[in-house]
């Protein structure tokens, strides 16, 4: 999977903006989860249980629906309800 592939995967099942700081084409392993990550979890807890292992060390960020960056001790639940209108 590259990254690219990873963002966008991100987005369409967990609802979560991320942004990988890699080239787009760089190979990771796969994302292999079947559900969207919990509401209560927060954004630390997301990288750390989710992408993490599979990143290999590259840094990632959870972007909020105004564009900045999103703190670790944000709520899914709230960087979700960030991207609506």
């Amino acid at each position: 999977m590259t990254i690219q592939e990873l963002e966008d995967k991100v987005w369409v099942q967990d609802n979560i903006r991320i942004v990988v700081r890699a080239a787009v084409n760089t190979q990771i392993g796969d994302y292999n989860y079947e559900r969207a990550a919990q509401d209560n979890w927060r954004v630390t807890e997301f990288i750390n249980k989710r992408l993490y292992n599979i990143l290999n060390s590259l840094e990632v960020v959870v972007i909020m629906g105004n564009g900045e960056q999103a703190h670790g001790a944000n709520l899914l639940r709230s960087v979700r309800s960030s991207y609506k209108i």
